[in-house]
């Protein structure tokens, strides 16, 4: 994989998806935040399906934290590891309320400090809320980013450092949005799609799968 194949792997995501953006429903930082926290091991959909009640009843740090964890736990029960997150939730409004003026900081650590916020979720609100060229590594980046040679990695911090090094420095900010949605529903984990696979003359997986 070299410097131009991911320049024309880049340019190719761009030009059929060119203002890519989370699957995932809010309308402002701190919905994003809340509902990154609530989507660890959890699909965007189920995730949805919560927020899309929670929200109109409570959003914003003081309405969230007055519904107490077992307020909050009856909106998003659904959601796998339901009860850790709504204690992760609070806590989080809590400090928010107390430190930040209720505001999502656009700072990692700030945002690292929060209960229940790690890495990879401080890495989505600083891209997807505030553009920042960050890249939040899941499963399906981890996965594609390996697979196409684009940015391999043993581990997820590597990858995240491949990625940021050598993704051309005009798609960075919207790399981890392209890398997502390609790895959900293209180059998926059992059996890539790469019969349409719009990069798959690029990709450098040896075992591609044609017949689809």
């Amino acid at each position: 994989m070299n410097k131009t194949k991911r320049h024309e792997i880049f340019s190719r995501l761009r030009a059929e998806n060119p203002k890519p953006e989370t699957e995932l429903n809010y309308s402002s930082e701190f919905e994003l935040l809340v509902a990154v926290t609530l989507s660890a091991q959890a699909t965007d959909v189920s995730v949805n399906k919560a927020t899309d009640k929670l929200f109109p009843v409570a959003n914003t740090p003081e309405t969230i934290y007055a519904l107490g964890v077992e307020g909050l736990t009856t909106y998003i029960k659904t959601i796998g590891l339901y009860n850790s997150k709504a204690k992760n939730v609070i806590a989080a409004c809590k400090i928010l309320i107390e430190r930040h003026g209720s505001e999502v900081p656009e700072d990692r650590e700030a945002l690292e400090a929060l209960p229940g916020v790690g890495r990879k979720t401080a890495n989505v609100v600083l891209n997807t809320a505030f553009g920042h060229p960050a890249m939040a590594v899941d499963t399906h980046i981890f996965r594609v980013s390996n697979r196409t040679k684009i940015a391999p990695g043993k581990t997820v911090l590597a990858v995240e450092k491949a990625l940021m090094k050598f993704v051309p420095k005009e798609f960075l900010v919207d790399a981890h949005h392209w890398l997502i949605l390609h790895g959900r529903y293209t180059c998926v984990a059992r059996k890539p799609r790469c019969g349409s696979c719009l990069i798959s003359d690029l990709c450098e997986y040896k075992d591609k799968v044609i017949d689809d």
